[in-house]
Parts: structure tokens; C-alpha cells; sequence
């Protein structure tokens, strides 16, 4: 089955998407996601330049080896581009051999080893009390965890809190980065604040996830873990930049608070260390960036021999297209753990018709072959690509700062 055409398509339905579209001499197509949020257009110069011309005439059934001619035949590996770019190809790939299945994803990956995907939803407030309004709001929609994030008195914009309640606080709007500013002390005299309210006003059987956004250091992030050990939170996610590995040894010594990493990291390597000494419980980093089905499900096997689960990254800045295949993922792998969710724009569903499904709380897989997902070509093209950017951290006394 030869690869005779490959092309992406680049739209904004809400906000902005890569995907990538690949046909075959059979008749059969697949589609990936080559998102990458805020960078949008590196992706697509990669992808349109240096790989979509190499695999014309492939076989499409050779996952495997396209997916190392991919990765080991380029000089320069690893890196978000690249691996945005590998990703794109593979669940494109693994869709087109799930159809010719004739099989859901799921069922080509060895099975389901669960009926449903426990999945959170992003609850957000100004204050302590907006946010516990939004809390309410999806537990009455039946999820059954939940990330929370507050504003911090004295900072006057959080990313992630929205500027309104129910309003989403993605996708960045400015083609130049806004800059923000941030203050540790505050936050870290705050923050547990919020899960107390929860727990106070939830209970102790709904699932409490945080996430700090890489802004701490990581003896800051210990006192955080042990502050909020009593609130038992289901993770704290990134409380750290990881490229020091050994980071997240400091904070593991000194809190026995769950800890989730990874939504930026894009290889195995980057995680080499945490897994194989078990300072995480989590790993986040999303199919469309990890190297796609090829790449997480070894990076998943590997971090099952540590206990350690996935949680996949999914906000809106991955499509419709991650989404699916991550629920079939997820349906299948092991050592599953939870898979994040935030509910994509009407017009981004418009674009992309999909047969995954939301109930009480959970994702169900469909049973249509390959990961379930498609793009309406004619729909993308009426929402053309809107330059966008992420925001940027100052400390109060102007110093450049994590986020």
C-alpha cells in the first residue's frame, strides 16, 4: 500500500491547527496532528520541506521503519519540531493500518484493557469561591476529578485562570507574547488555600489535580508537595523545569504528594532518569508530540516497569485528531492513569467529526476504524491560520521567569 500523497492543512476553528493528511494507492487516507502550540508554522516548514517529499512511494504499512528513517535518518533528532513532525506522520500511519484492519486503533494495539478513560476537566477562578462555582459545574456535569487553578491576591494575571468565569483562557490572542507577572511567595502562601475550600467543600472522593506551570524551584516545589499533603491531590503537575532530571529527586525526598511531568518533553530521553529512579508517578507528554503511537507506547512500557501511570496532556491546543487516538491509547495501555480534557470549540468539532464520546466523566472509545477522527476540508478552510502566541513570566523586580 503506497504512500501517493501527503499534505497539512493549516486552520484556526476557535484557534490553530496542523494537521496532516496522507493518502494511499488503496484508497485509504490517514490523518495526525501536527500542532504545536505558538509554533505553529515551524511545523509546517519541516514537515512540507523535509519529510512529506520523502515519503511519497513508501509503504504505508512500515510504520517501524519510517518512523526510525524519520528519526534516526535526520542529523539533527529529538527537539518539538521534529518530533511534532514524527508524530503527525505515525497516527497518520496507524490510522490508515487500523482501517485496513478494518479495526478501531484500540483493537490494533492489543485490545481494550479498560471500557472507559477517567478523564479531568480545567476549573478556573479569579478567586477561591469562582473557581469552587466551576468545580460544582463539572462535577454536575459527572466528572469525577478535576484541575483547579485560582488567581493569587497581589498577581494580576495567571496563566491559566480565566478572566471570566466560564470563559476559556486559551488560546493566547497577540501575535507578540504578552508578559506577565509573578510572584512565588504569594503563590505559594495561596495555593493551599484552594484545596483546602475543595476538599471542605467536596469531600475527599473527588480527584484534585494542580498545576504550577513550571515556576517554582524545586525546593519551592518541596514545600508545596508537603503543604498539601493533607489535601491528598491526585498530582502536582510541573511544579519544576526538568531539564536538570534531578530536580524532581529534591522534591520526591521531601513530599510523598504525587507528581506529574512532561507535557513539553518530546522524547523518552527527556525522561530517562525520573522514570528509572521513580521520582515521578506521571508522565504528560501527548501523542502529537512524543513520536505518536510509536513513540508513547514505549515510553509507556518503559515507565509501567517503575509503577509509574500516563496522564496525557490534552487542552484545545491539541485537535480532535490527538484527542481520539490518545482515548484509543488510553483504552488500550496498561498503566493508564488519566487523560486531561478540555472541551474543544463548537467550530473545532465542526472541522473535525469524531466518534469518541464523553460520559460521566469519562471518555468511551469508538468503534469506527482507525483512531475515529477526520477533518472536513471545506469546513477548515473557512477558519484561516491567526498568528498567536503564549505568554511570557516576569518576576515583580522585571527578572524573565519561568512559566
Amino acid at each position: 500500500m503506497k504512500i501517493t500523497e501527503a499534505y497539512t492543512i493549516v486552520s484556526s476553528p476557535g484557534r490553530n491547527f496542523v494537521t496532516l493528511k496522507i493518502k494511499t494507492d488503496s484508497g485509504l487516507y490517514g490523518i495526525g496532528d501536527a500542532t504545536l502550540n505558538g509554533r505553529e508554522k515551524a511545523v509546517v516548514a519541516y514537515l512540507d520541506e523535509h519529510v512529506l517529499p520523502a515519503l511519497i512511494g513508501r509503504d504505508a504499512h512500515q510504520i517501524e521503519d519510517i518512523w526510525h528513517y524519520l528519526y534516526r535518518g535526520a542529523y539533527w533528532r529529538r527537539g518539538p519540531v521534529t518530533m511534532s513532525a514524527i508524530s503527525a506522520v505515525d497516527l497518520a500511519l496507524w490510522d490508515i493500518k487500523a482501517k485496513a484492519a478494518n479495526m478501531p486503533l484500540y483493537q490494533l494495539l492489543g485490545g481494550k484493557s479498560r471500557e472507559r478513560v477517567m478523564t479531568y476537566a480545567h476549573c478556573t477562578g479569579q478567586d477561591i469561591e469562582t473557581c469552587l462555582e466551576e468545580v460544582q459545574k463539572h462535577v454536575d456535569l459527572g466528572y469525577k476529578a478535576v484541575r483547579v487553578q485560582a488567581g493569587v491576591p497581589g498577581i494580576k494575571t495567571i496563566y491559566g485562570v480565566a478572566k471570566t468565569p466560564g470563559e476559556r483562557y486559551e488560546p493566547a490572542d497577540a501575535a507578540i507574547p504578552a508578559e506577565h507577572s509573578w510572584s512565588t511567595e504569594k503563590y505559594l502562601n495561596h495555593a493551599p488555600k484552594l484545596f483546602k475550600a475543595v476538599r471542605e467543600r467536596f469531600g475527599d472522593e473527588l480527584h484534585v489535580l494542580h498545576d504550577v506551570h513550571h515556576r517554582l524551584t524545586p525546593i519551592e516545589a518541596a514545600r508545596l508537595g508537603k503543604a498539601v499533603e493533607p489535601y491528598h491531590l491526585f498530582w502536582l503537575e510541573d511544579c519544576v523545569p526538568a531539564e536538570n532530571q534531578e530536580s524532581m529527586k529534591l522534591i520526591r525526598q521531601h513530599t510523598t504528594t504525587p507528581l506529574a511531568i512532561g507535557e513539553v518533553f518530546n522524547s523518552i530521553h527527556d525522561y530517562r532518569e525520573m522514570i528509572e529512579n521513580q521520582w515521578i508517578d506521571y508522565i504528560r507528554t501527548p501523542l502529537s508530540h512524543g513520536g505518536g503511537i510509536t513513540g508513547l507506547r514505549r515510553l509507556a512500557d518503559f515507565a509501567g516497569l517503575y509503577h509509574i501511570r500516563t496522564g496525557f496532556h490534552g487542552p484545545t491546543d491539541l485537535s480532535p485528531v490527538c484527542l481520539g487516538a490518545a482515548v484509543h491509547f488510553d483504552t488500550w495501555v496498561p498503566n493508564f492513569g488519566i487523560q486531561e480534557h478540555m472541551a474543544h470549540d463548537p467550530l473545532t468539532d465542526e472541522v473535525f467529526p469524531h466518534d469518541y464520546r464523553f460520559e460521566n466523566g469519562h471518555f468511551i472509545a469508538g468503534e469506527a476504524p482507525g483512531h475515529g477522527v477526520d477533518i472536513d476540508e471545506d469546513a477548515a478552510a473557512r477558519y484561516p491560520y491567526k498568528p498567536a502566541s503564549l505568554p511570557v513570566n516576569r518576576l515583580e523586580d522585571g527578572t524573565l521567569w519561568h512559566w
